[in-house]
């Protein structure tokens, strides 16, 4: 028979073993970075200061079933693509796949539809008359585009030509550009259509500035991971995860909280 004190100590160490246990299971095994900017309504800050919107309140309960920690890091699209090719963020969410980001990048399963569209100021509409993307070549259009952003195969086609790159204006923020169309500084600019609709509705401007019919590129939005910290262990337990939300009714409930219009399961875009 042991002696008291030795009994003692025994069961001390017994409890601060079961504690250390405890703790190490409720802590994450790991740390995600992800980009976000203020691109409403995927990412935003709320008015009580919270990051939060559609991409990243679902790439955070998906990691959080990962048992992943989020540590978001804000910064333009530009930037984060050249950090998600360096490996200084991990995860870039609503990334088109196109063979350059491919050299860097793995790829989700698609999470969210809503096409590139050219929007236009309504009294230009009809003097334009455009049918496609295509047709801004034949014309003397002004177009405005963000920098580093994909637009889809046929848009990358037109970027071969001297003479359509002469028509674009890069543009970093899109407020700013919004602005532009305003006061006919260009003639139509390239954006999200969801995001499209609701910033002008912000900026008071969806009275004069309107989506065209003109689908720039529809391709559906998708995760972007970092190659240099991610494997494709990681991506194949993110998409189980992704599905089950999706068959379970938890991603319809994070996208319709953020998104004004009823979802599409079969395309995760609006009906």
């Amino acid at each position: 028979m042991q002696p008291p004190r030795t009994l003692f100590v025994t069961a001390l160490f017994s409890i601060g073993a079961l504690m250390t246990n405890s703790a190490c299971a409720a802590q994450p095994l790991c740390e995600k970075t992800v980009r976000w900017n203020n691109d409403p309504p995927y990412s935003v800050r709320d008015a009580q200061g919270k990051i939060t919107g559609f991409y990243i309140d679902l790439v955070e309960e998906i990691l959080a079933k990962m048992n992943c920690k989020v540590k978001l890091q804000e910064m333009p699209w530009a930037r984060a693509l050249s950090e998600l090719e360096a490996g200084r963020i991990d995860i870039l969410p609503g990334a088109l796949k196109t063979s350059d980001r491919d050299r860097f990048a793995l790829f989700s399963d698609p999470v969210n539809y809503s096409p590139n569209v050219l929007f236009m100021k309504k009294t230009a509409i009809d003097k334009f008359n455009l049918k496609s993307v295509g047709d801004i070549s034949t014309m003397n259009f002004r177009l405005g585009v963000q920098v580093d952003v994909a637009y889809g195969a046929e848009f990358d086609q037109l970027m071969k030509k001297p003479a359509f790159l002469k028509q674009l204006t890069t543009v970093y923020k899109r407020h700013n550009a919004w602005k532009m169309v305003d006061i006919d500084r260009i003639d139509g600019l390239i954006a999200d259509e969801v995001t499209g609709l609701l910033e002008l509705k912000e900026l008071h401007l969806d009275n004069t500035i309107s989506k065209t019919n003109v689908v720039v590129s529809s391709s559906p939005g998708l995760i972007a991971f970092s190659k240099k910290t991610i494997d494709e262990r990681f991506r194949e337990e993110f998409n189980q995860q992704l599905q089950t939300m999706i068959s379970s009714g938890d991603y319809a409930k994070i996208r319709e909280k953020h998104i004004p219009c009823k979802l599409s399961l079969r395309t995760l875009g609006c009906k």
